[in-house]
């Protein structure tokens, strides 16, 4: 197994795919295989893959899960060889449909002073410009202007890229703070570092690209690691686990009880946007969703209970004692 599995990694390598995918498709073709006792994929077919899809289902996993195991199992027939199976039939799980959790305009303030150091400058960035928790982690010093007050995230979710605003009440703190990071990358580029992961196959166009300050993270590690897949030693942006535990540790100083992480920050952007009278379809834009469908959820949680009176407050209640 180990030899194949080192075969599929080459494979998603060559596609470019993220790190985070690699780790789950390769955990996904494992679990496939151990599935079918240890049997070569290439001894299985069509039958196999919709048993294994379909037992997904009966384990209570969500739609998104299978889907992604269904995606990851046809990758590898499709690369390793050659093979595509059309119309896959199994058990699918069930898609929830879930009300975003949404914070009011002062439970995100009583959030925001809450954190501190950095992660306060990711917050008021996810919360301004409808950010996804990676994207602000991935973005890079050339991607933020000033000038025109943008925001341009690159290879996002809908592997599009798209603009969003920059907010005024960041722009001082954030110009103080990326004065902070060039003068650690010029000590970094002193001592032999300075160099930063390069999307795509642009380390090879253009090689020198790596050690220029343009392509930094905003929001680097504050100690070195070595990349898993070439071995450098270089600064990586932060890890999300950080940024999340920060958030959800000043959610409950706020006295919040509700479950608060990083990305309630985007859903309340968006609906404190529609609560504002913006057009939802520039909503839609500012988030990134190719489908409007995905952004009208935010509708419902803009408009639930507005302009609605209870039927207990219409009565006449001249007794409280038994409330």
């Amino acid at each position: 197994m180990s030899k194949f599995l080192d075969d599929l990694r080459d494979k998603i390598r060559v596609k470019q795919y993220s790190y985070k995918t690699e780790k789950a498709y390769l955990d996904w073709a494992e679990r496939f295989i151990r599935f079918h006792k240890l049997r070569h994929p290439k001894d299985m077919d069509k039958a196999e893959v919709e048993g294994f899809v379909t037992s997904l289902a009966y384990s209570n996993v969500s739609a998104s899960t299978q889907n992604q195991a269904l995606a990851a199992i046809l990758f590898m027939y499709r690369e390793m060889f050659d093979k595509k199976f059309e119309g896959i039939e199994s058990v699918r799980a069930k898609k929830s449909v879930h009300i975003p959790t949404v914070l009011t305009v002062d439970e995100v303030k009583n959030v925001l002073c809450r954190l501190h150091g950095v992660y306060h400058m990711i917050g008021f960035l996810l919360y301004g410009g409808g950010l996804r928790l990676m994207e602000c982690l991935r973005l890079r010093v050339k991607d933020v202007d000033f000038e025109l007050k943008t925001i341009t995230l690159r290879d996002t979710k809908s592997n599009r890229d798209r603009v969003t605003v920059l907010p005024d009440a960041v722009i001082e703190p954030l110009r103080l703070h990326l004065a902070k990071g060039k003068a650690q990358h010029d000590e970094d580029l002193s001592n032999g570092y300075g160099s930063v992961e390069m999307p795509g196959a642009l380390a090879r166009k253009y090689p020198s690209a790596e050690y220029e300050w343009g392509w930094q993270y905003v929001f680097p590690a504050g100690q070195f690691s070595r990349d898993p897949r070439s071995g450098i030693v270089r600064r990586h942006h932060l890890y999300e686990t950080s940024v999340q535990k920060a958030v959800r540790k000043a959610a409950r100083e706020a006295g919040i009880v509700k479950p608060v992480g990083p990305h309630t920050f985007r859903h309340s952007f968006a609906t404190h946007l529609l609560q504002g009278g913006t057009d939802i379809r520039k909503i839609q834009e500012l988030l990134g969703h190719k489908d409007l469908k995905t952004t009208m959820v935010y509708t419902h949680v803009a408009g639930i209970g507005a302009g609605v009176k209870s039927p207990l407050d219409c009565m006449v209640v001249s007794d409280h004692a038994g409330l």
